[in-house]
This record gives structure tokens, C-alpha cells and sequence, in this order.
């Protein structure tokens, strides 16, 4: 059996688990062994500036595009890798610091300054501004510093003009799909009446123009065994979701670890930036692996994992929308499937929100599967441990239950394919996904992690 398809029971015994989530979050902050690389890759993925661009695909398009800025900056003052886009030379004697903050101020300023006024986008600017204000009063003043600002705003300015008409522009197309069994309909939100939908989202970004993919269709995934709905498979997968992603039975066991593992992903576990930063910053959790990584090897590693996460979001929203497979909270709701061993549940809800597209494949695993791939590749080896305590928002629960509130819970593993099994687990107890399309979601991320670190920013020597 495929390592990423494996099932993870969360059975783990609690002493044995306690003892290693103790041991992984014994770390110094991750802040505390910050580069310049991983402090800029902080400012990028979180908030207040990653919300300013919309939703995880819109946000790793910009992760991408920043972390490829960054390293093509360092490339072109000593050439070690392949750069993206093709660059003049910097000056030898220019400042990797300030390269890396030009790089990430140009880039984002490149993407917010044309946006509406907002309170966020003012939010958003701030942080950089400040950010790049205190990273160049670290450096001193001189033709180093202008060179290596010049040398960041130069990578910037290459991968801005390459992506500025990629189809990211129109993420929504208007949608149509016939009322039947079997096919994605807009997302019912709980507890409106009149009843309120979403309307289905980001099927234009399965026909952005990819980063390293030769097409958007590359890695399109077959029909999975689940579209028949009358068979084993679909009968399989419709009642485990429906038994452990409801979100009664959820709400009911706030603290189970079913529960706390269909929090901890979204946003935490499926957060990879900080994933990597984490690693990074924890050697004695991985005592087997070099981490003593430079500025330029931490640019790479963290370019091709982006790089990765942003076309492996290009071959999701192509596959769901080739298939349009529905949802749980569509299929348990529905009146009759034709299949005996489905019974329906017109009172359904999944224990998360529902995202407003298709069901197959799922967006969090492929991610998963494409960073997970990407550090294989890059550090040889699958065992790679990590771990963290994510703050998880409230969950909104139907009546009878009151909403559950937020939340600190802590994960730990001990392996790539663990963590990535776990997120399988995450999106059927969270109720919004089929299992099959979650497994099928990490290989698809996976395959597309295998191709860009094969053909992108490989070594020049």
C-alpha cells in the first residue's frame, strides 16, 4: 500500500503520545532561529497580509511568487541554483539581507497596492512597510545594501511580469449543473431560513496558467470508485462520513481526538509555511538531518514547496471541476441516491463548514501531499518529525448544541506519511469530504511536489 494512503488510527496510546508532543514542542520558538528567508516567510503567510489576498489557492500563488523573488535575488548575486526567471547578475558585493527584503517588498506591494481601499489592505501594508524599514536599519548604509536592495527588486519585478496575466484574475466562472445524484451543488449554509447557498468558487483556477506544470490537466486524477453511488466503495465512504463527520456527534465529543484532529488542520496542520519553519528551527527533533541550512538552500527548499503547493492547487480546482462530484452534506441530505444502503439524513450538517466547490479531490491533502513530497525530496528520507500547538477557532454546531469555543490543541508526529495520513482523517471528521477523494488528493499533491523539484531551481553545481 501507497505510504500517503495508509490509515492513521488516532487511537495513539496517550502516555507514548503525550511524551512525544512534549519532546517535539520542546523547542526554542521558532522566531527565536528566524533568517531573514523564514521571517519574510512568516510576514507573507500569515496575518494581516496573507488574508488580504483571499483564500488558500490565492495565498499560495503569492507564497510562490514571493519565495521564487527571494531566491532568484540570492541566484543572481552567487549563481547556486537555477533561477526561475532569467535575471542580469547582481553585484558581488551585494547584501543577501537586504536582497531578500526587496525581494518580498516589491513583490507584495506589486500585488496589494492595486487592490480597493480597506482596512486590511492598510493592515497589510503597515506590516511590510515596517518589516522592510527594520531589515534595511540592520544593515548599514552603502553600495551593499543598494545593491542587494536593487538585486531583490530586480527578481521581483521578473516573476510580477510573469504571472501578470495568469488567469488568477478570475478565479469564479458562472456555474451550471443539473439537479441529480452524483453531481456538486452550491453549498447550504446551516441555520439560514430562508435557506442560504454558496456560490461554487475557484473553478478558474483550474485553468490558471501553472508555475512548473507543463498544463493544468497534467496531473488530473481519474474518476475515483466512490461516483458509483451504488457501489461498495460510494456505500463505504457515505457512511463513515456520515457517522464520524456529523457535526451532532462531533459537537457532543468536543475533546475526542476525532474531533480535535479535524480542528487542528485547517489552518494549523495544513499551514506548511509554518510546517517548515518549525522543522527548521528544531534541529534536535531531527537529529538525523542537516538543518544547518543557509540563506540559499532555505530560499530553495522554501520556493519549490510553494512553488508545489500553488500548482497542486491548479491540478485540484482542474480535477473537481472535470468531475464535479458532490459533497457530503449534498449526498446525506439528498432524498434517495438509489442506493439501499445509504439511508439519508435531511437534517445533516457537517461538523466544519463546507468549502463551496467540489468534493474530488481535496484541496488540504493535495497541499499536504506536495510539501510533504518536496521535503522528502529535498532531505532524502520520510522521517522527519514535527509538531505544534494551533489555536483553533470557535466551530458553529446546529441546535441544539451551542457553538464549541476556541481552542489550543497540540499534534505531534513522527513521520511525512503520518502527517499526511492524519490530514486524510482531518477532512472526514471535519464532514466535508469522502475519504477516497482525500487520499486520492495527498498522491495528486505528491506527484505534482515529485515534478517541480525535478525541474525546478535544480543545482548549478
Amino acid at each position: 500500500m501507497h505510504a500517503s494512503s495508509r490509515r492513521h488510527p488516532v487511537s495513539r496510546p496517550y502516555p507514548l503520545y503525550c511524551a512525544l508532543a512534549t519532546a517535539l514542542l520542546a523547542a526554542v520558538p521558532a522566531w527565536a532561529h528566524a533568517s531573514a528567508v523564514t521571517q519574510w516567510n512568516t510576514i507573507v503567510s500569515t496575518a494581516p497580509v496573507a488574508p488580504v489576498f483571499g483564500g488558500p489557492p490565492q495565498q499560495a500563488r503569492v507564497n510562490a511568487m514571493a519565495q521564487v523573488a527571494v531566491h532568484d535575488a540570492l541566484n543572481s548575486i552567487d549563481p547556486r541554483y537555477r533561477t526561475y526567471s532569467v535575471l542580469p547578475g547582481a553585484a558581488a558585493d551585494a547584501n543577501p539581507e537586504a536582497a531578500i527584503a526587496a525581494a518580498n517588498h516589491r513583490v507584495l506591494h506589486g500585488l496589494i497596492d492595486p487592490k480597493p481601499a480597506s482596512a486590511g489592505k492598510t493592515a497589510a501594508l503597515d506590516a511590510i512597510d515596517a518589516a522592510y524599514a527594520t531589515a534595511l536599519d540592520a544593515i548599514p548604509d552603502g553600495d551593499a545594501e543598494t545593491h542587494g536592495v536593487a538585486a531583490g527588486v530586480a527578481a521581483a519585478d521578473a516573476i510580477l511580469a510573469a504571472r501578470a496575466n495568469d488567469g488568477s484574475d478570475t478565479p469564479n466562472l458562472p456555474y451550471a449543473a443539473p439537479l441529480a445524484v452524483g453531481v456538486y451543488q452550491p453549498t447550504p449554509v446551516m441555520d439560514t431560513d430562508p435557506q442560504a447557498y454558496i456560490v461554487p468558487a475557484n473553478e478558474g483556477w483550474g485553468r490558471m496558467l501553472p508555475f512548473v506544470m507543463r498544463s493544468q490537466s497534467q496531473f488530473r486524477f481519474d474518476p475515483g470508485d466512490l461516483f458509483d453511488v451504488t457501489g461498495k466503495a460510494y456505500t463505504r465512504n457515505y457512511n463513515e462520513v456520515k457517522a464520524k463527520g456529523d457535526a451532532l456527534v462531533r459537537g457532543a465529543a468536543p475533546d475526542s481526538a476525532e474531533s480535535d484532529i479535524a480542528r487542528f488542520w485547517p489552518g494549523g496542520g495544513a499551514n506548511w509555511n509554518r510546517v517548515l519553519r518549525e522543522i527548521l528551527a528544531a534541529p534536535q527533533n531531527n537529529p538525523q538531518l542537516d538543518l544547518d541550512l543557509d540563506l540559499w538552500q532555505q530560499a530553495r527548499l522554501f520556493a519549490l514547496a510553494n512553488l508545489a503547493e500553488s500548482d497542486a492547487a491548479i491540478a485540484v480546482f482542474d480535477t473537481k471541476y472535470a468531475y464535479r462530484f458532490w459533497r457530503p452534506v449534498t449526498a446525506i441530505r439528498w432524498q434517495d441516491d438509489g442506493n439501499p444502503a445509504t439511508a439519508p439524513d435531511a437534517g445533516w450538517w457537517s461538523f466544519l463548514a463546507t468549502p463551496p466547490y467540489p468534493d474530488y479531490v481535496c484541496g488540504l491533502t493535495n497541499a499536504s501531499g506536495a510539501h510533504a513530497e518536496v521535503l522528502r525530496r529535498f532531505f532524502g528520507t520520510d522521517d522527519i518529525a514535527w509538531g505544534f500547538t494551533f489555536n483553533a477557532p470557535a466551530v458553529p454546531l446546529p441546535a441544539p448544541l451551542l457553538p464549541l469555543p476556541a481552542k489550543p490543541i497540540t499534534r505531534a508526529f513522527v513521520s511525512l506519511h503520518e502527517a499526511t495520513g492524519e490530514a486524510v482523517d482531518a477532512r472526514v471528521f471535519g464532514g466535508m469530504h469522502f475519504r477516497e477523494g482525500c487520499v486520492k488528493g495527498v498522491k495528486q499533491g505528491e506527484q505534482v511536489g515529485r515534478f517541480v523539484f525535478q525541474h525546478a531551481l535544480r543545482p548549478l553545481r
